[in-house]
């Protein structure tokens, strides 16, 4: 996958608690950046979160060539560090509002959102902040939530990528919320940067890491493809996400929307163009028909069980707590089992992941790969599946 692209040239935006700038496996990658909050500095984050998904986008890893640490997906794409209030004050919305506009302005092709917000309803300042993003060419990638209930705004917005999570099994996950979900990616037991611990790491669940996931992917398909649109991204983005194992699903689907994002595939396959405005724009009907991979590609009978919608309260859902201890291959982490409120992951504390074998041609964190996919999975764990791609054909992968 690496090989094809590493997302250089790209800034993505993570509108955030901040991103520490001196954690050992962001150095370099993180811009100045601008603080809406009244701290002052988009460099520090004393919650973690930010940091966290920027280095599952663009972490490099550190020690020697890289043998340690975390690797994000787009390794060589740029950190826009967009610091703002998120928690229950008043103020959040215009906040984070405030900073998309901004990353706009400051030339980012990429906004992550792994948060949410119910006063971001259709034609509300913060929709038409997303609005002014998108007629700048830009995509917005946002949390679906972690309530189990639908989809949060500002992820239900029209164009915006709402991102759900899956498992390492490639399942749903049942917290993960359904509804106007675009793609999936992984978000369980996913290992990352977290300033905020001892070790410097954290082992986080929700769909906040499988949102940054999908950035990271993004800035992959805008660093290979300059001169698609933004939708024309999307499009490729759509059009090569599969179902996999999950067999019998019809896309659009309430939990995986066209499917589980790939990247080597969406790097890869031969995808027309489509449309300038791709086929999340309002009237658009090329969803309905743009997954045959996702419809045709399952491999199981697995299916996670739905469950009934939780009360959100209309409010961001970024801080959170650690909720159990797990030794992982001999190592302990802090799993974060949820945020508050049915928040979307985020920083614990726990040990460092174990080293890994260099990159290239694998991330220097010692995680195995979720199979031909690009995904890494938790230090010292193997994936507990089957290889769903094994019949497929052999450029479906990383």
């Amino acid at each position: 996958m690496w090989k094809t692209s590493e997302g250089a040239g790209v800034t993505v935006a993570v509108v955030d608690t901040g991103v520490d700038a001196s954690h050992s496996d962001l150095t370099g990658q993180v811009l100045a950046g601008k603080d809406f909050t009244s701290t002052g500095d988009p460099h520090k984050d004393t919650v973690g979160h930010g940091t966290s998904m920027a280095s599952l986008i663009a972490g490099h890893g550190h020690g020697g060539n890289g043998s340690a640490g975390v690797m994000g997906l787009a390794p060589k794409a740029k950190i826009l560090p967009v610091k703002v209030d998120i928690n229950r004050d008043k103020g959040v919305t215009a906040s984070w509002t405030a900073g998309v506009r901004y990353a706009v302005d400051q030339g980012a092709s990429v906004i992550n959102l792994s948060l949410d917000d119910t006063s971001a309803y259709p034609g509300s300042k913060a929709a038409k902040a997303i609005e002014y993003a998108q007629s700048r060419d830009v995509v917005v990638v946002a949390a679906a939530g972690n309530d189990a209930g639908k989809v949060n705004y500002p992820a239900a917005l029209p164009g915006v990528v709402a991102v759900s999570a899956v498992d390492k099994a490639l399942i749903p996950w049942s917290k993960s919320n359904t509804g106007n979900v675009i793609v999936a990616a992984p978000g369980v037991e996913v290992a990352q940067a977290d300033p905020t611990t001892a070790s410097g790491y954290a082992v986080a669940d929700g769909t906040s890491g499988s949102t940054a996931y999908v950035s990271a992917i993004v800035a992959l398909l805008r660093s290979k493809y300059p001169d698609l649109t933004a939708g024309q991204i999307v499009n490729r983005l759509v059009k090569s996400a599969s179902f996999l194992n999950n067999k019998g699903r019809t896309a659009p689907d309430e939990e995986l929307g066209y499917g589980i994002a790939r990247p080597g595939t969406a790097l890869t396959m031969d995808i027309p163009k489509g449309s300038k405005e791709g086929p999340l724009a309002k009237g658009s009907s090329s969803t309905s028909t743009n997954s045959a991979a996702g419809s045709d590609d399952n491999d199981s009978t697995s299916q996670a069980k739905k469950k009934k919608k939780s009360s959100s309260g209309g409010i961001l859902l970024i801080a959170g707590i650690a909720a159990a201890v797990v030794v992982v291959a001999g190592i302990l982490f802090v799993v974060l089992r949820s945020r508050r409120n049915g928040g979307n992951g985020g920083p614990g504390s726990g040990g460092t992941p174990s080293q890994g074998t260099g990159y290239p041609p694998q991330p220097p964190t010692g995680y195995q790969q979720y199979p031909n996919q690009g995904y890494p999975t938790p230090p010292g764990q193997a994936p507990q599946h089957p290889n769903p791609y094994a019949q497929q054909p052999p450029n479906q992968g990383q």
